[in-house]
């Protein structure tokens, strides 16, 4: 049962950052592949039917992680609680950005709020991750950094798969921008993932090559795969391949969670009871495939590229 919700709690928060991944992307890029407010609202609509629905794969990794691993949960939460406050704020603010653009008569406070607040989640939870595997300010910064990046592509690969005219072409040559910068990025901050000692669970000295290593070095293969495809203007896979690497990224990380979520903290001491994960576990059979269900039927319904005439 243990191992099971580890799974499942790595499942959700690998959505998470796959789903809202784009969404900040988009947030960031929207007013800079935009040369108008009808261009603005194209940019938008994009994420517009999905961005609140991407959100409820955070609250459910949040939720889970406080039932089945309440220590874990006490432990990141309160060593990090400054930089998930920030995260929270930042959630809100693009929320009401989101929602009150098109109620005003000058958005431009509006599309401020989402840029910021699409720019300080995909810092913050990129230095948390880092913070937690590697334990170093300076991974933090870098993985922070590298996270960002990569929304930022993973953002204009999905608005060039989305729309159409200019902003189109201008997310294409946006993505191929992010990607000369995300690479080496890439280099650096997966190859410490990779190969990185002084982390929980893992040598206090020395390079070493574990179960964590093959992800991280995958998912440098998918962003190099990426840039390659966007420059062929295969958005669609372009997009399946950051997707992908995000994913290996995720899986690198909890890799090394596994080991030791928390210094001093095994995952087995983190857990609930059995009465607690076996409740947890009919929960979860019931509610889960309703939640995949109605989200990919949501992204089928949407799924049409968002043109000017919208």
């Amino acid at each position: 049962m243990i191992d099971l919700w580890f799974v499942i709690i790595a499942f959700l928060w690998t959505g998470y950052f796959m789903l809202e991944g784009f969404d900040f992307g988009v947030g960031l890029l929207a007013p800079f592949v935009s040369r108008d407010d009808t261009e603005q609202r194209q940019s938008l609509q994009t994420i517009g039917p999905v961005w609140d629905g991407n959100e409820v794969w955070l609250i459910t990794a949040v939720g889970a992680m406080f039932a089945a691993f309440p220590a874990w949960y006490a432990g990141v939460f309160s060593a990090f609680y400054l930089p998930v406050v920030l995260v929270l704020v930042g959630l809100i603010v693009r929320g009401v950005g989101l929602e009150w653009r098109g109620k005003v008569t000058d958005p431009v406070w509006c599309d401020l709020g989402i840029v910021v607040g699409s720019a300080l989640p995909a810092f913050l939870w990129g230095a948390v991750f880092a913070n937690m595997v590697l334990g170093t300010a300076l991974a933090a910064v870098v993985g922070g950094v590298f996270t960002l990046a990569l929304c930022v592509l993973h953002g204009a690969v999905f608005l060039a798969l989305r729309t159409d005219g200019p902003v189109r072409r201008r997310a294409r040559a946006a993505a191929l921008a992010a990607g000369a910068v995300t690479l080496p990025l890439a280099v650096v901050a997966l190859a410490n993932l990779a190969f990185g000692a002084g982390a929980a669970g893992l040598p206090e000295t020395g390079p070493v090559f574990d179960a964590r290593s093959v992800p991280a070095l995958a998912a440098m293969g998918a962003l190099a795969a990426a840039v390659a495809l966007i420059w062929r203007r295969r958005e669609g896979w372009a997009f399946a391949a950051t997707a992908t690497a995000i994913a290996l990224t995720s899986v690198s990380v909890f890799t090394v969670l596994r080991v030791v979520p928390l210094p001093g903290l095994t995952l087995a001491e983190a857990a609930s009871g059995p009465y607690t994960l076996t409740m947890l576990t009919w929960i979860g059979l019931i509610a889960l495939p309703f939640v995949l269900v109605y989200q990919g039927w949501t992204y089928w319904v949407f799924r049409k590229r968002v043109s000017l005439a919208h």
